[in-house]
């Protein structure tokens, strides 16, 4: 092949200094508290390393840092380092939607200028009060014309390595989509990011990265040693990242507190990305959906044409009066367009995203869900076909701008490594044969051309078979949530999700950002108890689901006919928002348990959900966080004999006045949780 003989043709010029030494240098940034510091060191022969230290006590050793290129010299060896400039932020900005409307971003930074005789990039650093941020700048004249990466050579080394390392595998089939795995450093593969450790300190390290544009994901790949390295996702003939002129790569960051809570409640991520460039944005709207969607994952409804048919305009009628009349948001229709029949992920070419298939009126759908005042969510499926998506989103979004339609959620079904390009041609065996990871530079910019064109239309987007969060809804407030985790379906039509998967979440994918994991099922042995195919949570866990995994665009994914069925419970799910003023990590540990209180945006009232893992357990509830005056708590709880495999249905409902100096023991079954809604009086 063409491309083959071209990668063989490549050499990476090595660029070493040889019986010569230089004089190691070393220099030290703090956090504006005086508690973690980042130290940056050269030795004798210009190679760089970093670390990080809380007050005297090692939290990342020293770790190699560097570059090696397709078509120049490396940038590894021979390095002087020089400090640049120093400042110090400390300013508060909103969120237009989020977790919680303030957001305090307190730093220190200093800059640092790399060289090696003949070309520099500038290292960047951010200290927080909770971690590190660190990004290579590289200038316009490093290189004429295109530069190809084929590795940065970032390294963590971890001080205290210990057996509660939480990790996502990397490179395997199904993208994201995988439970964690929870195992000593050293026995760390290839990873997603992020990565979280319960170090043998006590201390949480989360390892990841933020604003991730336009270059490649990186994947933290293990050396059965406490090394993590740093790993770009390769493109399709090997090289992992390709710009021309000035160019940043993402920021590199290591968060670091003492304990859950901090970790949880740290805004690090988002504050390493750049402000809103999209001005006003009033017009995205967080909200609650339901959707056609749980009963193709059951069975009982299909996205194909036939008798089993989900997406048809009678149905989409059905679901919109039923979330109009119990006051919820929104309404998602999947299987509404041309191209579902037949073998829909092999035929991604088929799909159209303008032409609706005969048994469903698009217009008559969307003016009957502005009539009734419920969001029209419309499903663009690409299989993985990005030139056929591409090629049709302009039309595609100017037509659903037209209809009233400003929330999508798109899907990208496919192979990890199954993406095909077409603006590569192969004369041998024609365009198909050229792949991409869907985490590679190549996916990551057409993620970012779906963002921006949305954003042309006033769409917000729910992105499925995502590239990972990494705080970019700062930058672009319709990148509101995604998937990128083992999700909900599973549940549906494998062995499932265990106990502690979603203990684990908050800790790992949700330090990205926000999850559409679809929660709030109320039949969760919907094919019998002995069944394998069941979600193993008890009832009440489902609704706590709904406060403790947040998204802007909130899944009440269950079935009308179940939610009808336990109205009492259904009204948690009626009554809890989906945007906050604030929010509160209560307690927890990571794979344990989980417990965080939420103040709806705009008013008094606060929502608290609490989840554990396998084990049973209670928590004492302090409402300190409550403003003054009385409160009444309306508390959804697992009863006395429920047991997520036994008895997950045993729930018990109950009200009580509450206030600032109030609290309250809670238990919670195995596989349980609780909920609570608190209202001003």
């Amino acid at each position: 092949m063409r491309f083959a003989s071209l990668i063989a043709s490549l050499t990476i010029i090595i660029f070493a200094v040889t019986g010569c030494s230089q004089e190691p240098t070393s220099y030290s940034v703090t956090a504006p508290d005086g508690g973690l510091s980042f130290k940056l060191t050269t030795d004798e022969l210009g190679r760089v390393y970093f670390a990080v230290d809380d007050g005297d006590t090692a939290v990342i050793s020293s770790s190699r840092m560097g570059f090696a290129f397709a078509n120049a010299p490396s940038f590894t060896e021979g390095l002087s380092v020089v400090a640049g400039e120093t400042a110090t932020t400390d300013t508060t900005w909103e969120l237009p939607w989020g977790e919680r409307r303030f957001v305090r971003d307190h730093h220190n930074e200093q800059s640092f200028v790399l060289s090696d005789g003949d070309r520099t990039i500038t290292l960047r650093v951010r200290m927080f009060d909770d971690g590190v941020g660190f990004r290579f700048e590289f200038p316009a004249d490093f290189h004429a014309g295109e530069l190809l990466i084929t590795d940065e050579l970032t390294q963590f080394n971890i001080a205290n390595p210990s057996d509660k390392t939480f990790w996502n595998p990397a490179y395997n089939k199904d993208r994201y989509e995988y439970e964690y795995v929870k195992t000593n450093v050293t026995d760390v593969k290839a990873a997603h990011t992020p990565l979280t450790i319960l170090d043998s300190t006590d201390r949480y390290v989360t390892l990841h990265e933020a604003s991730l544009i336009d270059y490649s994901s990186m994947v933290l790949r293990g050396t059965d040693s406490s090394v993590l390295n740093g790993e770009l996702v390769a493109g399709f003939d090997g090289v992992r990242v390709r710009q021309t002129g000035a160019f940043v790569t993402p920021w590199r960051t290591i968060q670091v507190t003492d304990s859950a809570p901090e970790l949880l409640a740290s805004n690090m991520i988002l504050n390493l990305n750049e402000p809103n460039k999209l001005g006003d944005v009033s017009w995205v709207k967080p909200g609650v959906y339901m959707g056609i969607w749980w009963g193709m994952h059951l069975g009982e409804n299909s996205w194909a044409t036939g008798e089993k048919l989900g997406a048809t305009t009678s149905e989409a009628k059905r679901y919109i009066d039923f979330i109009s009349e119990n006051g919820l948001d929104g309404f998602l229709v999947e299987g509404w367009n041309i191209g579902w029949d037949g073998n829909w992920i092999a035929n991604a070419d088929l799909f159209s995203f303008t032409e609706a298939q005969p048994f469903f009126d698009l217009e008559e759908v969307a003016a009957y869900a502005q009539e009734k005042n419920v969001d029209l969510v419309l499903h663009n499926e690409t299989s993985g076909g990005i030139k056929n998506y591409e090629d049709q989103m302009e039309e595609a979004y100017a037509l659903y701008q037209s209809l009233g339609v400003s929330h999508l959620k798109t899907g990208y079904v496919g192979f990890s490594n199954g993406y095909p390009r077409h603006d590569i041609h192969n004369e041998d065996h024609g365009d198909y044969l050229v792949f991409e990871w869907n985490h590679g530079q190549f996916m990551v910019n057409h993620y970012q051309k779906s963002i921006d064109l949305a954003a042309k239309y006033k769409i917000g987007i729910n992105m499925h078979e995502p590239i990972k969060p990494t705080g970019l809804r700062r930058t672009y407030p319709n990148f509101m949530t995604r998937e990128g985790v083992r999700g909900q379906e599973y549940n549906a039509w494998s062995e499932g999700n265990q106990p502690a998967h979603t203990t684990i979440l908050p800790f790992t994918r949700m330090m990205g950002g926000p999850l559409d994991f679809t929660p709030g099922v109320f039949d969760v042995t919907f094919k019998g108890a002995d069944a394998s195919e069941r979600i193993r949570t008890t009832i009440t866990k489902q609704l706590a689901l709904m406060v403790v995994l947040y998204s802007p665009l909130q899944m009440a994914a269950d079935l009308p006919r179940n939610y009808a069925a336990k109205p009492e419970l259904f009204q948690f799910i009626k009554d809890v928002p989906a945007d906050w003023e604030e929010s509160l990590p209560l307690e927890g540990e990571i794979g344990e348990y989980v417990v965080y209180a939420r103040q709806a945006r705009d008013s008094e009232n606060w929502f608290i959900g609490g989840i554990t893992n396998e084990d049973a357990r209670s928590v004492s509830l302090d409402f300190s966080f409550l403003g003054e005056g009385d409160f009444t708590a309306t508390v959804y709880r697992d009863g006395e004999q429920a047991d997520w495999e036994t008895n997950p249905y045993d729930a018990v409902i109950e009200s009580m006045s509450v206030n600032a100096s109030s609290t309250l023991n809670v238990a919670m079954a195995k596989g349980g949780g609780f909920a609570i809604s608190v209202i001003k009086q």
